[in-house]
Parts: structure tokens; C-alpha cells; sequence
């Protein structure tokens, strides 16, 4: 897929007051700890968090507000727009609200799949995650590390030295930002070394590209 822009971003966009109250939301939710798809729900062995936590390593809860998609979803819409890439989608995913603790992180990877969800009677069956998007909670002076880094090929990073493509989304640092981004990009979260950082982030989903 030739695409002209990478990703597309909103300085600010969300109010300030809006996402403290996304993140008192999302606190008050009993969290979880964040799981990479190739795990699933299954409950896990000890040498499975452990080799899971070698990629992704942080807190979650899922968020399925109304109000919290009134917010976002047009960002999503004019991004989508303005991006050039017009993907037909008509679902979003539940909200992921992710807190990055002191050395939490969350190595390279695509939020895409190979397959389209295999959820017989549930509305996501059959679609793919077309476009996605993270939600700036707090402030970059609020901690340090954390940096949002995206590498445009089209293959694995870890398989190919990644120092001369790596691009830092600079433009999301400050609270309220958003970026969208097509869900085969790679990306990843880098260890926070100081403070905590919050996200919020979602998935729009839709039949797969033809």
C-alpha cells in the first residue's frame, strides 16, 4: 500500500479538563496488564508474562464510553480526510486507556492483523483495524522517555538497522494531541524513566482492503 502521508496529527485538540477526566475515568476501572496478541485472554504461565513483558510492559483498562467516542471519533474522521487515505470503516474498537509506569514500555509492533477477527456473531467479526490513533493524556513535561517512534517500512524493524528511519512524533508532546496513523504502520512506546505517562488509544475497524 503507497501512501503519501505516514501519519496524521492535532496539536492540543482534546481540552485539557477532558483529559483529566478520561484519566480519573480510566483510574477508577480496575486495570490489567497489557497483552500482545498472540496471547489472547488465555490465562498465562509465569515464563509467559515473563516473555511477553520482553515487548510490552504497562497497565490498561478498557473504556467503552459514549462520551469519551463523541470526543475523539472527529479527529478520526477528519484525519482520515485531510490524510488522503479515505479507508471505509464503521466500528470503532473499545478505548484502550494505557499507563506507562517508570520502565514500562512497548517494543515495535503493528496493530493490524494477518486475518480479519474470527468473532462469529460479534459485530468486529470479519473486520480488520484500518486506522489508529493515541490520545496524548498528559503532558511531555509530565515525564520523560515514553517517546512515540514510528518506522515506515513495511516489514519488522528489529529485522533491519532502524537508527536512520526512525521518526519521533514530536508534534503530540503536549496534553490534548492526537495522531492517527494507519494500523499497519510500525511504532512503538519507548521505557518511560521518569514519571508516568497516560494514553488513550483506539481502533477503527471495517471490511478488509480489497
Amino acid at each position: 500500500m503507497n501512501i503519501s502521508n505516514h501519519y496524521w496529527y492535532f496539536k492540543s485538540a482534546i481540552p485539557s479538563r477532558i483529559c483529566d477526566d478520561i484519566i480519573k475515568h480510566g483510574l477508577s476501572q480496575a486495570e490489567t496488564m497489557a497483552r500482545t496478541g498472540d496471547y489472547g485472554d488465555k490465562e498465562l504461565s509465569k515464563d509467559e508474562i515473563k516473555d511477553m513483558k520482553r515487548k510490552r510492559n504497562s497497565d490498561l483498562v478498557w473504556l467503552n464510553d459514549t462520551w469519551i467516542y463523541k470526543e475523539i471519533h472527529p479527529y478520526l474522521i477528519e484525519a482520515n480526510k485531510n490524510a488522503g487515505w479515505n479507508f471505509q470503516w464503521n466500528r470503532s474498537e473499545a478505548c484502550q486507556f494505557t499507563k506507562y509506569k517508570l520502565n514500562q514500555y512497548y517494543d515495535w509492533h503493528c496493530d493490524s492483523w494477518d486475518k480479519p477477527y474470527d468473532k462469529p456473531g460479534d459485530p468486529e467479526h470479519g473486520k480488520i483495524r484500518k486506522l489508529s490513533m493515541t490520545c496524548q493524556l498528559t503532558d511531555g513535561s509530565e515525564y520523560k522517555g515514553g517517546e512515540l517512534e514510528f518506522d515506515f517500512r513495511n516489514y519488522d524493524p528489529h529485522m533491519r538497522d532502524e537508527s536512520k528511519h526512525l521518526v519521533k512524533a514530536n508534534e503530540i508532546l503536549s496534553k490534548g494531541s492526537i495522531v492517527v496513523f494507519p494500523s499497519h504502520v510500525w511504532h512503538r512506546v519507548k521505557p518511560v524513566t521518569s514519571g508516568t505517562r497516560y494514553s488513550l488509544v483506539v481502533w477503527s475497524i471495517g471490511d478488509p482492503f480489497k
